[in-house]
């Protein structure tokens, strides 16, 4: 990519086609069972995702399941010192995550990898959401179901640039495409389509 490209327009299509091709990987090393979705970047790759995994996993059911976490954007009840610091929840599976979770293979989408502190965010506190329901089973069978309950990520493009958090080494970790560190525009931030498309074809025209 040129030095000069600062901001890459993504249109609905590039997205579409990224996690059709990513898609069969997926389906053969992780098989998920959920998929949960980041809000609100996460919630179109994960319904476009559901539809390719559903083909590759011989109409496997599907469930999507949303949470919602804010980085960058200002949110009611944050301070100014909050933003682009520390991720804050704003939705959640609700009181019975643990026992929706346990079990399954459960794959965290997002649009994005920026400075990775949201995927971590969300992969750490699921992961303490199933261990509080695990303490709801006899402990004889606690180890089991642990190891039956897996997380993996999936993210559309994930950047090139050092990572503000880490995640497990043994998280599988799936991206569409990695790109440098810019700013990317999403079509669903756009308010005219035809232009934010026009954008995408002249971003693509000066590789």
């Amino acid at each position: 990519m040129a030095d000069q490209i600062k901001y890459w327009h993504v249109t609905y299509n590039d997205i579409h086609n990224l996690i059709r091709k990513v898609t069969p990987q997926i389906a053969k090393e992780f098989n998920p069972d959920l998929l949960i979705a980041i809000g609100g970047g996460g919630f179109f790759p994960a319904r476009v995702m559901r539809t390719f995994l559903r083909e590759q996993t011989a109409n496997k059911t599907l469930q999507i399941q949303a949470i919602g976490l804010s980085l960058y954007e200002p949110v009611e009840g944050a301070t100014a010192e909050q933003l682009g610091n520390e991720v804050i929840r704003t939705q959640w599976l609700g009181a019975d995550a643990g026992k929706m979770l346990i079990g399954k293979n459960n794959l965290i989408v997002d649009e994005v990898d920026d400075t990775r502190k949201t995927l971590h965010y969300a992969l750490s506190e699921l992961q303490k959401d199933v261990e509080a329901e695990l303490l709801n089973y006899p402990e004889s069978e606690r180890e089991a179901l642990r190891s039956k309950t897996k997380f993996a990520i999936f993210v559309v493009h994930n950047k090139l640039k050092p990572k503000l958090a880490e995640l497990p080494a043994d998280t599988p970790y799936f991206a569409g495409h990695n790109v440098e560190d810019l700013w990317l525009n999403y079509p669903w931030e756009a308010i005219a389509i035809e232009e934010h498309d026009a954008r995408a074809a002249a971003d693509k025209s000066s590789l």
